[in-house]
C-alpha cells in the first residue's frame, strides 16, 4: 500500500480548485464511430475509471447499503471532494457509475466533476430493477427506473450517456434476453427525444465471451431508432507483460474496424499479475487502436474484495493510493492519442447485419414499449382481478397454477418470447396487472365451459369480482389486443403515455414472480410442463443526435 504524497495531493487539489470557475463542460457528441467535443470538433478519447463502492463487475453488489442495495457514488459530496482530485491525478476525463439513485441530489458531485473536466457514463439499472438474463422482462417498473435516471442526469452537460445493460447475455443459452435489452435501448432513445433533452447516447456493455461478435452485431443491426449509440466492451485479456497480439487486442481491433458507432473498453485492467503494470494503456491509446477504439475505463477506483482497486478507503474515510494507482498514473502520463477533427471526418462504416448463427436466440422483433395507460385500459375491462397487496410468493403460486397449460390458454396476452419475437399485448404490464389478466381469462373460460365451477374468481382468496368500467378512450386498445390478448396495439388512450414519465420518486423492483425467457410468470412447472407451455406459447402468436 502506498500513501498519496503531499506534493501530489497539492498539485491535484490546486488543479481542481483552479478549474472551479467552470460552469459547464462542452457536451460530447457522436459522429460515425467517434466521440467529439461539440464546440471545437476535437476527437474525444475516454480516459476512464469505474467509480462505485460496494459494487462488483457484471452488475452485482458486494454489500447492501441502506434501502437501495447499493451506494450511490454521486450523492455524497464529501466523498466526491475527497476523490475528484485523485481522479485528476490519473488524468481521468470520464467515470463510469453502475447504479445511481435518481431521488438523490447529485448536483454537488456533478459540479465537482465538471470543474475537473470529468464526464459521466451511467448504467440505468440497479441491483433490484434490471433486465435479468435468466428471467428477462421489459416492463413498466424497469422502464420507469431507467427513465428516472435519464431525468436525473439530463441537465448535466458532462453526462455522455447511459448503458441499458451490462453483460446481460453472456452465453449462447441466454442470448434471447438481448431482445429485451434492445427494446430498452429503443425506448430510452425515444424517451430522450420525447423529453426534448440534449443529445445523450444509449449503449450496451458486453463481456469478452464466445458470443461477443453476435452480440455486437445484434445491438448494431436494424434501424437507428432501435440500435445502440455506442458499444462498451469489458475486456481483461491483457495481463501483466503481454502484447498487442498476444492479448487478443489486435484481433478485437480487427473485429470492430467496421463498426459504425463508437466502441470503447467499458472495463479493463486484468489483475492476474499484481501490482498491475497497465502496459495495455500504451496500446489502447496508440496508433494501432485509436482509429477503432475511443479509449477505455479502468476497473476500478475502490479497493474491494475482488482486488481491483486503485485506492483504499480507511475507517476514517480517508483515501490512500495503491501501487496500481501509481502505475496507472505513470502509464496515462505517457500517452497522447491523436485523433481527427469532426469537420475533416466522413463516416464510412455501415450497420452490421443481424446475426443468423444457429446459436443466436434473440429475435429481431422486439418487445412492445411498456405503457401504463394501456395496462390500465386492460384492467378496466376485466371482471375478475387480483386483490391488491398480494405477496410475491402468493403471486408466484397463482401464476404457476393459472399459466399451467393444463388450466387452458390463460396467459397468451402476457407472454414475452425473446426467441420467437412473439409478445402478448400486455406483456409489459406490472405483475399484479398481468395476474389480473390471467385470472380474468381463466374466469371467462370457466364460466363459458364449466357450469359446475361455482367460484371461478376466487383463487384461494387472492381474486375478486368487479364491474368493468371501460373508458371510451380505451375501447380501441381492447379491440386491437383481441380476446386472446395477442394483437398489436397501435392506439394510445387519451392522455396516455409510455410508462417512464420520470416523475415518480421511486421504482418498483422487478418481481421473481414474472419469470423465464418467455417472461411467463411461472417457476415450478417442471421440465415437461414448461416444454409443453413453450410449444403452446409459440402457437399463440404463430438517438443520440449525430453531427
Amino acid at each position: 500500500m502506498k500513501g498519496l504524497g503531499i506534493t501530489s495531493v497539492g498539485i491535484a487539489a490546486a488543479t481542481w480548485f483552479a478549474a472551479s470557475a467552470v460552469a459547464q463542460l462542452d457536451p460530447i457528441v457522436i459522429k460515425g464511430s467517434k466521440f467529439f467535443y461539440k464546440t471545437n470538433g476535437t476527437e474525444f478519447f475516454i480516459r476512464g475509471v469505474a467509480y462505485q463502492q460496494d459494487f462488483s463487475g457484471n452488475g452485482s453488489t458486494t454489500t447492501t447499503t441502506g434501502g437501495t442495495g447499493y451506494t450511490d457514488p454521486l450523492a455524497n459530496a464529501t466523498n466526491c471532494a475527497r476523490d475528484v482530485p485523485l481522479l485528476q491525478g490519473l488524468q481521468t476525463n470520464t467515470i463510469r457509475v453502475y447504479a445511481v439513485d435518481p431521488t438523490q441530489d447529485h448536483s454537488e458531485c456533478m459540479q465537482m466533476l465538471t470543474n475537473a473536466g470529468i464526464y459521466v457514463i451511467s448504467d440505468l439499472s440497479d441491483p433490484a430493477t434490471s433486465i435479468n438474463r435468466d428471467t428477462p422482462e421489459w416492463n413498466e417498473a424497469i422502464y420507469e427506473r431507467y427513465a428516472s435516471v435519464i431525468d436525473a442526469f439530463s441537465n448535466y452537460t458532462n453526462t455522455i450517456g447511459f448503458f441499458a445493460g451490462n453483460e446481460v447475455s453472456n452465453a449462447p443459452n441466454n442470448t434471447a434476453a438481448s431482445a429485451f435489452v434492445k427494446a430498452a435501448v429503443r425506448d430510452m432513445k425515444a424517451y430522450i427525444v420525447s423529453k426534448n433533452y440534449r443529445a445523450m447516447g444509449v449503449g450496451y456493455a458486453s463481456d469478452d465471451d464466445d458470443t461477443r461478435v453476435e452480440l455486437a452485431d445484434y445491438f448494431n443491426c436494424g434501424t437507428s431508432a432501435e440500435s445502440i449509440d455506442f458499444w462498451g466492451y469489458n475486456i481483461y485479456s491483457w495481463c501483466g507483460q503481454s502484447s498487442y497480439s498476444l492479448s487478443s487486442y489486435e484481433a478485437r481491433t480487427e473485429e470492430f474496424s467496421t463498426y459504425n458507432v463508437p466502441a470503447f473498453f467499458a472495463e479493463y485492467g486484468c489483475n492476474k499479475v499484481e501490482p498491475r503494470p497497465f502496459d495495455e494503456v500504451g496500446a489502447l491509446f496508440g496508433s494501432d487502436m485509436t482509429p477503432v477504439w475511443s479509449g477505455g475505463i479502468v476497473y476500478m477506483y475502490f479497493q474491494e474484495a475482488n482486488d481491483y482497486g486503485l485506492v483504499t478507503i480507511g475507517s476514517d474515510n480517508k483515501a490512500t493510493t495503491l501501487q496500481d494507482y501509481e502505475n496507472l498514473s505513470t502509464a496515462m502520463a505517457k500517452v497522447s492519442p491523436t485523433g481527427i477533427n469532426s469537420a475533416s471526418y466522413t463516416p464510412s462504416n455501415s450497420p452490421q447485419a443481424c446475426p443468423t448463427t444457429s446459436t443466436w436466440q434473440a429475435a429481431t422483433n422486439l418487445p412492445p414499449t411498456p405503457n401504463d395507460a394501456i395496462c390500465q385500459c386492460m384492467v378496466q375491462n376485466l371482471t375478475c382481478v387480483a386483490k391488491s397487496g398480494l405477496s410475491e410468493d402468493s403471486i408466484t403460486t397463482q401464476f404457476n397454477y393459472i399459466c399451467d397449460p393444463a388450466q387452458g390458454n390463460n396467459c397468451g396476452g402476457i407472454l414475452a418470447n425473446g426467441s420467437t419475437g412473439v409478445y402478448g399485448a400486455f406483456s409489459g404490464c406490472s405483475d399484479s396487472e398481468r395476474l389480473s389478466y390471467a385470472f380474468n381469462q381463466y374466469y371467462l373460460n370457466q364460466t363459458a365451459t364449466n357450469t359446475q365451477n361455482t367460484s371461478p374468481c376466487d383463487f384461494s382468496g387472492t381474486a375478486q369480482k368487479v364491474t368493468p368500467k371501460l373508458a371510451s378512450s380505451c375501447k380501441a386498445v381492447v379491440s386491437q389486443a383481441g380476446s386472446a390478448g395477442t394483437g398489436s396495439i397501435t392506439s394510445t388512450p387519451t392522455g396516455g403515455s409510455s410508462s417512464g414519465s420520470g416523475s415518480s420518486p421511486g421504482t418498483t423492483s422487478t418481481s421473481k414472480a414474472a419469470a423465464v425467457i418467455l417472461s411467463v410468470p411461472a417457476f415450478d412447472f417442471g421440465i415437461l410442463k414448461l416444454a409443453a407451455y413453450v410449444t403452446s406459447a409459440m402457437l399463440v402468436g404463430a438517438g443520440m443526435v449525430l453531427l
